[in-house]
């Protein structure tokens, strides 16, 4: 009986040993597979056209790559680069060991696997990434090449359970205000350079002169191109770039340290992204997880993001730039993905000129991320968000907004860092003629939104020119330190949903019209649990809010006697 029982217990082992280990994750956690990837998605969501390869299979070693992270292997993926693509494609197999080399530049029908164990470490040297023409903070710019590049290919892949790290802080200006007094000192003592008010450290000279030669964003505009050169090193690239391209597939690992962004789809479509640990440290300058840009058709899920600026972000373009390309980002479905560190777990915008239409955000999970679910723009910018759907997404110890709109950005940080102040965001109420630069989000739906320990429970802010329309948000619980704030909304729907604030009001209505509130729990510590003001605000129905008391409720003395409905 024993020997029968060992046997069976070694044919167990081996079975669980030959499973795959992303297939075998998904037995023991239920994960979102690629069958039920398409479940209940609210819009008509054309199915991803996958990868497919060859079995030709080479190993980066047969091209004489050396794993001993000092020789540079440039030359040798490079090479396994022709060969498989000469021969139709296939698979370049990156076998554990610490593998140095400059840009990887893709061919079509490769898929790049690295082994368990395996890290893709790229070079610290600038001068193996020449400067080209790309998009970078969603302009048309001049940048470094990216460590990972791929311009108008087809059927691509990066997979397996290694890691790419772009060694991005050979490259990043870092803020005094991010670090603690030990690690600024730590980081003076490796060189570089600080600004005039010694607030700030650059790794070169040439470096700290692209920022004094940038009037913002990034993007040096008060030199002539022609003197782009002398400020290379402050150009610094994405980790991955992958534009004009069609079925893209990342699976398994892990992207860190990205100089800038660390991965950017741009103007491609058939995307997969799935099973990543996408890593930056949080004092990274412009250290996105994922910038999604101009894309269609697009798969997002089973992936964990801790990065220093937002996690999972959608642009289209921005402002005349977005406009003329026309192109916008849709058919995306985001499911399961966890969020820690990062400006904003789930953000649109506010790069998003082209435009955003038919997302599917589901069953994700966002701890300590500044704000929950971002959406932000500001006049100018032009483009429309629209057909937004949101749900099941759990949160906690969001400092600032669990649902933030801010149609005002200005481009600070969710929380204001030591060169930073809330004026350049703040409220104009000066109407603005209606134009092609005038943004607008519109058809959002929320639903099963729970957050606990947060700074305010949503902040749906409008422009006064172009409110926020058809919004609803619906069963779901919100605790926080304040309430709900909506200023120039049209359209807002809030049903069955409980709000916890510490102070203030449950409910802030300022300017807001065609307001439906049913079902509308609440516990506050004093005061009126609703307040509405603003002369413009019309059309408030609160019949069925569910309103304990008469002193729950104040209304300003701007407000028309006729524009709230209480029974």
């Amino acid at each position: 009986m024993n020997k029968i029982h060992n046997f069976l217990l070694a044919a167990l082992i081996v079975m669980v040993n030959c499973t795959p280990p992303v297939v075998s994750q998904q037995i023991a956690s239920g994960i979102i597979d690629s069958n039920s990837i398409y479940d209940n998605v609210e819009f008509e969501m054309p199915k991803v056209k996958e990868t497919s390869f060859p079995d030709l299979a080479v190993n980066i070693k047969d091209f004489g790559a050396v794993s001993d992270g000092i020789t540079k292997n440039t030359a040798a993926f490079a090479q396994a680069m022709e060969n498989v693509s000469e021969q139709g494609g296939g698979m370049i197999l990156v076998p554990r060991g610490m593998w140095l080399t400059g840009p990887i530049i893709f061919k079509s029908n490769v898929n790049l696997h690295l082994e368990a164990g395996a890290l893709v470490l790229f070079s610290k040297d600038f001068d193996d990434y020449p400067l080209i023409e790309t998009s970078f903070e969603v302009l048309n710019t001049v940048r470094c090449i990216s460590p990972i590049y791929a311009d108008g290919v087809e059927n691509i892949a990066i997979t397996g359970l290694g890691t790419i790290d772009g060694n991005g802080d050979a490259w990043r200006p870092v803020k005094r205000s991010k670090m603690t007094g030990a690690q600024w000192k730590s980081l003076l003592a490796t060189g570089g350079l600080l600004n005039d008010k010694e607030d700030m450290w650059f790794p070169s000279e040439s470096s700290l002169k692209g920022f004094q030669a940038s009037s913002n964003f990034n993007v040096p505009d008060l030199i002539d191109p022609s003197e782009l050169e002398s400020v290379k090193d402050f150009l610094r690239p994405v980790l991955v770039s992958i534009k004009n391209s069609k079925r893209i597939l990342l699976d398994g690992l892990t992207f860190q340290n990205s100089p800038a962004w660390n991965i950017h789809p741009l103007m491609s479509e058939d995307i997969i992204i799935r099973n990543l640990n996408v890593r930056n440290p949080w004092y990274s300058q412009n250290g996105d997880g994922l910038d999604l840009e101009s894309c269609k058709n697009v798969l997002i899920y089973n992936n964990i993001f801790d990065v220093g600026d937002d996690a999972i972000c959608f642009k289209s373009g921005k402002d005349q730039d977005g406009r003329d390309r026309g192109m916008p980002t849709e058919n995306v479905v985001v499911k399961n993905n966890i969020v820690y560190h990062g400006h904003g777990g789930f953000v649109i915008g506010s790069e998003m000129s082209g435009g955003v239409r038919n997302v599917h955000i589901s069953q994700c999970t966002f701890m300590g991320t500044d704000v929950g679910l971002r959406f932000k723009s500001t006049r100018g910018r032009g483009g429309v968000v629209e057909n937004i759907y949101i749900s099941a997404i759990d949160m906690i110890n969001i400092p600032t907004d669990v649902i933030n709109f801010n149609l005002f950005y200005g481009g600070n940080s969710p929380v204001l860092e030591a060169d930073q102040s809330a004026e350049n965001e703040a409220r104009n109420e000066m109407l603005v003629p209606v134009d092609e630069r005038t943004p607008a989000f519109r058809n959002i739906y929320m639903k099963n939104i729970t957050a606990t320990g947060s700074g305010v429970a949503a902040n749906f802010q409008g422009l006064p020119e172009m409110n926020l329309q058809n919004v609803t948000l619906e069963n779901s619980v919100l605790e926080a330190n304040k309430g709900i704030i909506a200023v120039d909304t049209d359209g807002l729907i809030l049903k069955n949903v409980k709000v916890i604030p510490t102070i203030g009001a449950a409910l802030t209505l300022y300017n807001s019209k065609n307001v439906q509130v049913s079902a509308f729990d609440y516990k506050v510590q004093e005061g009126a649990a609703f307040w509405v003001s603003g002369a413009l605000s019309h059309a408030i129905d609160m019949s069925q809010a569910g309103i304990k008391r008469k002193e729950d409720l104040k209304v300003s003395s701007d407000v028309k006697a006729d524009a709230i409905r209480i029974n």
